[in-house]
């Protein structure tokens, strides 16, 4: 064997079914005998991106991979990952690198040194002996503690190696949790027990975790309602009689009333980051945190309880906890919190419902987004947003009411990033519907890569928004707009996904968009991905309550 056969071995035993690559890496090959498929992407950010979304559908039990050629492979793939790191999720990164006598030698680019800013954790395989252990390194940093990319230089003389054991022996990473200390557990549960307008802000730690029984069981228990951040949305059903809805840079006016009058807060499965896509939290308030990541303690808001561990773990404890302060039935709605809750979802949905039935033409996006609620199954569906106007749009508005029915993201908001989770969703999830809603300035950074969905047979739908301008920027060059059209983009985006095999409708009625997204879905079924182009007003009113 050599080591790429070895490293591909390695791979099958950690349970990876397929990797997405671009595209001169010998390793594609071994991988293809030993029965893992190679999608080959048509930009490298892309393949970084099926990658991430394939892990965050699989909450991290299996780990999106991407490998690269040496050089201009893993210098394109920099964006991809970076915006991985940023929204904390684990995926293996296997570059090519440069054999041993070209080291340190420049211009020659180096994976491990230029990518330890955007990864949790960068390593190189010097010896054809260490392969092994080196994965073994990579996926323990994978699967424990805080979430981020891991990436592991493959150089060219090392892959093409002879292993010198006859016999490989590998055994799969197992996982280790733990749970909280039960004084931080009791002080957490009093003081929220104690408070008279707590509300528990959820984030995506809660999503790996699976505890989604567990928060559901916990809020019951204590009749506490719940929120969730842009990348925890899903974690809690938006159906519940307890749940707020999204916060994020916009979110729902229930997340705004109840942080207004909140008196302690608890950020759980999150990292609690001062972020444009975080709600902000009140000021003045009781802060408790709970989180596996210890270094996210106090790191932008100053805490007063906390508790360290798994959140599916710590959530268990807590139900415990509270059923020893307050019996097995827990209370019931003490403060009158449900009532409160519909009357402010009633107040939103009054605000909102016109822009939701509008006949404007062009099209209002929020017609899209009803017609998208009408038309598709939500329970059974994986939807995500790309960045600007299209997230700020649908975030408040999806319904979701199973865990990863949504992908929310933001930390980093690099444009056509949602079609490649869009796709990895599709391959970790092929029975689901799965939804990229994005603009045109996004489709324009990513639309290439629908030719991979139509020839891989990844039967995604991309629902595209095009007003022919980027929303809001004539605000940010005001001369350069009026002057010289810097703000408008344009194109016939149905037509190009028709030349790159995909199922194909330019919509411009919105009695239209119904129909249109029935037809879609029946292509999908077929593995075929779907374009629809839907002709849009540029809409800058969004849900944003917290400025």
């Amino acid at each position: 064997m050599n080591g790429d056969q070895v490293l591909a071995k390695i791979l099958k035993a950690e349970g990876v079914e397929w990797i997405s690559c671009f595209p001169a890496q010998t390793l594609i090959d071994a991988c293809s005998r030993e029965g893992i498929r190679p999608i080959l992407c048509r930009q490298e950010r892309a393949g970084v991106n099926m990658a991430d979304g394939f892990s965050r559908i699989n909450n991290g039990k299996k780990i999106g991979v991407f490998t690269m050629q040496t050089g201009p492979g893993a210098e394109n793939a920099f964006g991809g990952v970076a915006q991985a790191f940023a929204d904390s999720v684990p995926i293996l990164l296997l570059p090519g690198g440069q054999p041993s006598p070209r080291m340190g030698v420049p211009p020659n680019f180096e994976a491990v040194p230029n990518y330890q800013g955007i990864t949790k954790w960068a390593g190189l395989i010097n010896m054809v002996e260490r392969i092994p252990e080196m994965v073994s390194r990579a996926m323990t940093q994978l699967k424990h503690g805080r979430m981020g990319p891991v990436l592991l230089e493959f150089p060219r003389d090392v892959a093409l190696a002879e292993y010198p054991r006859e016999n490989l022996e590998y055994e799969p990473v197992v996982v280790h949790k733990s749970g909280a200390s039960q004084e931080d557990v009791r002080d957490v549960v009093t003081a929220l027990l104690n408070a008279s307008d707590p509300v528990i802000n959820v984030g995506q730690g809660v999503l790996y975790a699976e505890a989604t029984p567990e928060l559901i069981e916990f809020a019951e228990l204590t009749n506490i309602p719940v929120m969730t951040t842009l990348a925890g949305k899903s974690a809690f059903p938006e159906n519940h009689r307890l749940a707020l809805g999204t916060g994020a840079s916009s979110g729902t006016l229930m997340c705004h009333h109840f942080l207004e009058k909140a008196d302690l807060v608890l950020g759980l499965g999150t990292s609690f980051t001062i972020s444009n896509f975080n709600a902000p939290m009140p000021a003045g308030v009781t802060l408790a945190h709970i989180t596996n990541c210890a270094e996210d303690v106090n790191k932008d808001y100053r805490v007063d309880l906390g508790a360290i561990g798994d959140a599916k773990i710590v959530i268990q404890q807590m139900i415990e906890e509270t059923k020893r302060q307050l019996g097995a039935e827990g209370r019931g709605d003490v403060h009158g919190v449900v009532d409160a809750i519909n009357k402010s979802r009633e107040q939103f949905n009054s605000e909102w419902g016109a822009r939701f039935n509008s006949d404007e033409v062009p099209i209002s996006p929020y017609r899209v987004i009803n017609e998208m609620i009408k038309n598709v199954d939500v329970a059974n569906s994986i939807v995500t947003h790309d960045s600007g106007y299209p997230r700020e749009q649908i975030v408040p508005f999806w319904p979701v009411v199973t865990p990863r029915g949504y992908i929310g993201w933001g930390k980093s908001t690099q444009l056509g990033y949602g079609l490649g989770l869009a796709l990895g969703a599709k391959l970790a999830a092929p029975d689901k519907t799965v939804i990229n809603l994005m603009g045109d300035a996004a489709f324009g950074m990513s639309g290439m890569d629908i030719e991979t969905a139509a020839r891989s047979e990844i039967g995604t739908l991309t629902i595209i928004l095009n007003n022919g301008v980027m929303t809001h920027y004539h605000d940010h060059f005001p001369h350069a707009a009026e002057h010289w059209g810097s703000n408008k983009l344009g194109g016939d985006y149905a037509k190009i996904a028709e030349g790159l095999g995909a199922y194909s409708e330019k919509v411009d009625s919105p009695d239209q968009v119904g129909p249109a997204i029935l037809r879609a879905l029946e292509a999908t079924k077929n593995n075929q991905p779907a374009v629809l182009e839907m002709m849009t007003k540029e809409e800058e009113t969004i849900a944003r309550y917290w400025r």
